[in-house]
């Protein structure tokens, strides 16, 4: 069968593509290698309990009545309603280094009062660095590359506050080591401080559901458990998409979310790939269970993200994981949850995928009891009692991910090198998603919208 459009992968942004489209009357078809939609951000059952992958928070979130931000402008053009996400606030989040903290809410201003209090000297120069964030033209496709550190540098002359700013929008976006992208840092930024967190009460599934409904009610194909071997290229385009079993798809366009490296890997004529272009950063993460919720145990920050020393390393260490840094994070502790049955505490910590990877399978068992047992250790600084209140884990790791997103290296965050404008060296084939550059559940499904828009739509 031919069609007008064919999508690699039913995550966030190949789903976005495919209502978009299918809304204005291209035939779409996304093939998604695996069972369960939603690719980086998606969920399992396991003992009859529902678990997250990917989604801590939705980012981006403003209230009703906001327009002109991410959220309000992906609504509108996928056609859906807030109802359908059924977004609740976060209460409060945390930065916490050696000896101090900061506190934000959706609410930028308390984030500005509580770097006063903590840094007064820095004050007048973090409101500025502010004001340099929102009159930044984040809508550039393709901006020369300015490093993060050194633009900071240049606002603040505290060393550990820029380590704080660079704690949480790195663990939430960075394929990049050490440093990153100013563009990348701007628009994460603005994702966490400048608008904020939120999470449905029924986890991403109710998403995902939402997406997947629309999708079908416009008349879009999905077919799962189709994993692309090839495409067959000829006159510099995608002639055929080659499906597992020799099924050859045709279509005038394809859309790809597997990334820039994995897809390449479908084309036989692909220029070579720079080590540099290869994704090295992803995680470890634990999710426990608990009897009780970690709000009355004492702990209430929705999420905390934490460093144990006044300079903050963001690179794959040289260890399984590294646990000096990391990221806390409660699904309970957000507005209209209090009445959940179990809580859950997740952390996260950064891997090195090598080690994950090529572990045999003994060595990678005693990984994840041994970093069990650390998980315990560290949640004890959050929940104390914690101990007592277990009932059952699970641990996902840098294997896991490749496993279920054919991710390099279990690279959460992709290629170091975006490609803003989706373009690859085939005129027909177009990237979207982690490596297109928006990241986050918000950001995945605008870039979905947008490449769609740019590069099918505006030709029609």
């Amino acid at each position: 069968m031919d069609y007008d459009v064919i999508i690699i992968g039913a995550g966030m942004s190949g789903l976005a593509a495919g209502i978009r489209l299918a809304y204005f009357g291209q035939r779409v078809c996304i093939l998604e290698k695996h069972y369960a939609f939603g690719g980086l951000n998606s969920y399992y059952r396991l003992d009859g309990r529902d678990y997250d992958v990917g989604l801590h928070a939705v980012t981006n979130f403003v209230g009703p009545g906001v327009r002109d931000t991410p959220l309000p402008k992906l609504l509108r053009q996928l056609r859906l309603s807030r109802d359908d996400f059924d977004l609740q606030p976060q209460r409060y989040s945390e930065i916490r280094f050696p000896g101090v903290s900061l506190r934000f809410t959706n609410d930028l201003n308390d984030l500005i009062a509580d770097v006063a209090e903590k840094f007064p000297g820095e004050a007048d120069h973090f409101r500025r660095l502010c004001t340099f964030i929102r009159d930044y033209d984040d809508t550039v496709l393709l901006p020369p590359y300015r490093s993060t550190r050194e633009t900071l540098k240049g606002f603040l002359h505290e060393p550990m506050l820029v380590e704080m700013l660079l704690c949480p929008i790195m663990y939430y976006g960075s394929a990049e080591e050490h440093d990153m992208d100013l563009l990348q840092f701007v628009i994460i930024f603005k994702s966490l401080f400048c608008e904020g967190f939120a999470r449905p009460r029924d986890g991403v599934r109710k998403i995902i559901k939402a997406l997947v409904r629309k999708y079908r009610s416009c008349g879009g194909e999905l077919r799962m458990q189709s994993s692309v071997a090839r495409l067959d290229v000829a006159d510099d385009r995608v002639k055929s998409v080659i499906i597992d079993g020799g099924e050859s798809l045709i279509a005038s366009t394809v859309l790809s979310s597997a990334g820039y490296v994995e897809t390449m890997r479908f084309c036989a004529d692909a220029p070579p790939i720079p080590t540099q272009d290869v994704g090295r950063v992803s995680f470890v993460e634990t999710i426990a269970v608990l009897d009780a919720l970690p709000q009355r145990l004492g702990h209430e920050a929705a999420i905390v993200f934490f460093n144990d020393s006044e300079t903050f390393t963001y690179a794959m260490p040289e260890c399984p994981v590294d646990m000096r840094s990391g990221v806390v994070c409660c699904p309970s502790n957000y507005e209209g949850h209090d009445d959940m049955p179990e809580g859950f505490l997740r952390m996260t910590w950064l891997a090195n995928s090598d080690a994950w990877m090529e572990a045999d399978e003994g060595t990678y068992r005693q990984y994840k009891d041994d970093y069990l047992t650390a998980f315990k250790a560290q949640a004890r600084r959050y929940v104390p009692t914690i101990d007592d209140h277990f009932i059952t884990s699970d641990m996902f790791t840098p294997r896991t991910i490749h496993r279920y997103t054919s991710r390099i290296n279990g690279a959460v965050y992709g290629s170091p090198r975006k490609r803003r404008d989706g373009r690859t060296h085939l005129k027909n084939l177009f990237l979207c998603g982690t490596d297109q550059g928006y990241l986050g559940i918000i950001g995945a499904l605008l870039s979905g919208i947008t490449i769609a828009n740019m590069h099918v739509l505006a030709e029609e």
